[in-house]
């Protein structure tokens, strides 16, 4: 779990860094850096049939003849072990 000193570390840089975006260019700067950040909903991994199920993916790569790709991990996703 993220403990709360990482967490207001991480506000308070969001924070300083819109601010120092809406002083620099106003809120249509700062609307124009978020737009740029944010994914929109055509981005070409959403197109993919991702599946958390590996016996649903297993049958579909066989019933597609595809390979099945296996994404796996331990630990924390943010490293915070």
């Amino acid at each position: 779990m993220i403990g709360y000193q990482s967490l207001f570390l991480a506000l308070g840089l969001v924070l300083v860094a819109g601010n120092e975006l809406l002083a620099q260019g106003g809120i249509e700067e700062l609307a124009k850096k978020c737009e740029t950040i944010c994914q929109t909903a055509d981005a070409p991994w959403r197109s993919i049939p991702w599946q958390v199920d590996l016996l649903v993916a297993q049958k579909m790569a066989v019933e597609q003849s595809k390979p099945l790709f296996i994404w796996a991990m331990d630990g924390h996703p943010l490293a915070c072990t």
